[in-house]
């Protein structure tokens, strides 16, 4: 007859275990490559090696680039805000954690009587009997524990959500830096184009002053109309008027450049003061296959990520469903003496069982919006999936035409250049007219220009596409804003 009771403990336990094995809500398993539309491969198929994508920005061999960009890394405000979303996250997740262990409090005191009326009295908080003979000390302690047994996954899937939620925290700093790397690249090519059209537009302007003059001392002698004279005032004015919107344009650029470094405007125009030319990216630049985009870009870890926090969160709303059993017990006692403080205590266990009958049909309602929240989040995901494949295309694509368009400026502006240097001679001994110099000297001036852009579109078509793979993150550091501050 002893069997019995040595069984039902064990059955209940194991009953316990078996409940506590299982979680409602639905399991989450990653979308597979198929069901996101991912093709074998780009349609902008490009031969050549892919680089080293951690560091891309040193591929262009521009040591102020350089240290720009790894300066944006580390002090970009963006970055600081993505790193203290990442360390909220985490301290949500630990809290989460805590929500499945015991919860304990301690309380204590000590009061002392001072008086002798040879009588009793009874502790309210113990019941017990305590003579007031003289002056008296009373010791008082007490303990509070209580713990949630998560017999149906509810806390387990909070868990789930809130590390999922961490992870995703984490890509969105990822892809926050990616972003900052490449906008520091693209402003910094765009204040060296303003410094190339610049010098291209003041060398022209002082050529077109010695025309001006020119056609003055030969209107003096007679030998042109004073016609010659104002369209070569025209075409130098015209190139006089592009300035002002280049040095605008260069100081837009570099004054962004300040606010990525976490900087006031100003702050890196010492740096660039020096004109140099547009860095030039490596001529053959190939892209990984669809499937590798997808593994590596931050931003579709963080939409699948999210996707499971979602998912995770179907099993926190559906818990609530079924009952919760809950387990507390408190521990009290008081005494004359500290050591004798032990024997004195009393306690009591609680076992408590909630379970909903009727709620008007809030949590079925609560389980149906969390599951269109899923539905939301994986259709985010996919979007992000197809956006980041359509990125990639149109970098390789922008960055072939560019490579294309380059080639044929370059011979267009040669060609340009020896035009006028034919022009101003035949001028001189008066074989053409006024008019054809002035259409050489357009040309030349537009040619030098688009060279110029054409080599900046090549730079900026490349820093578009070593974003779009989603290089630029894994060697930046850790910002501070990330780090726990606890001692």
């Amino acid at each position: 007859m002893t069997i019995a009771p040595t069984l039902r403990p064990i059955g209940a336990t194991a009953l316990l275990a078996l409940l506590s094995a299982c979680a409602v809500g639905p399991d989450y398993r990653a979308p597979a490559p198929s069901d996101l539309k991912v093709p074998e491969r780009f349609l902008a198929e490009r031969p050549g090696a892919e680089i080293d994508l951690a560091r891309w920005w040193t591929s262009f061999d521009d040591p102020v680039l350089t240290q720009l960009v790894d300066k944006s890394l580390a002090a970009n405000l963006d970055v600081a805000v993505a790193g203290a979303r990442l360390r909220q996250a985490r301290a949500s997740l630990r809290q989460a954690q805590g929500g499945a262990l015991p919860s304990l409090s301690a309380s204590g005191s000590v009061s002392r009587s001072i008086g002798n009326d040879g009588n009793t009295y009874v502790d309210p908080s113990t019941g017990q009997t305590i003579s007031r003979g003289g002056d008296t000390t009373i010791f008082r302690a007490g303990f509070d524990a209580s713990w949630e047994a998560d017999i149906f996954g509810g806390i387990r899937r909070s868990i789930e959500a809130a590390r999922a939620n961490a992870q995703s925290s984490e890509a969105n700093l990822h892809f926050t830096q990616v972003s900052v790397a490449s906008e520091v690249g693209l402003n910094y090519l765009a204040a060296r184009l303003a410094q190339v059209r610049l010098d291209i537009a003041r060398r022209n302007l002082a050529t077109q002053d010695e025309t001006v003059e020119i056609v003055g001392w030969r209107v003096q002698a007679g030998l042109v109309s004073s016609l010659d004279l104002e369209q070569a005032r025209q075409l130098r004015a015209n190139t006089a008027a592009t300035i002002p919107n280049l040095e605008t344009s260069y100081n837009n650029a570099v004054n962004r450049i300040a606010v990525l470094l976490g900087e006031a405007p100003g702050a890196v125009n010492g740096l660039l003061r020096e004109p140099q030319a547009v860095p030039l990216p490596p001529e053959a630049i190939g892209a990984a296959i669809p499937a590798e985009i997808v593994q590596r870009r931050p931003d579709i870890a963080a939409a699948e990520r999210t996707l499971a926090a979602e998912t995770a969160r179907i099993g926190v709303a559906t818990a609530q469903l079924y009952p919760a059993l809950r387990l507390s017990g408190s521990f009290s006692g008081s005494d004359t003496s500290l050591g004798d403080l032990p024997s004195a205590m009393i306690g009591n266990l609680v076992a408590g069982i909630t379970a909903p009958i009727f709620n008007g049909g809030q949590i079925r309602a609560q389980i149906e919006g969390q599951r269109a929240s899923a539905d939301a989040a994986l259709a985010t995901y996919r979007q992000t999936v197809l956006t980041a494949l359509e990125e990639v295309e149109n970098a390789l694509t922008a960055l072939t035409n560019a490579e294309r368009r380059e080639r044929e400026v370059i011979a267009a502006a040669e060609a340009a250049e020896n035009a006028v240097i034919y022009a101003r001679s035949q001028y001189r001994a008066g074989l053409i007219d006024f008019q054809a110099l002035l259409e050489s000297e357009r040309s030349l001036l537009s040619a030098q220009d688009s060279r110029a852009s054409a080599r900046a579109d090549r730079a900026n078509a490349t820093v578009q596409l070593y974003k779009a793979l989603g290089g630029g993150w894994e060697a930046a550091p850790i910002p501070a804003t990330a780090l726990s501050t606890r001692p």
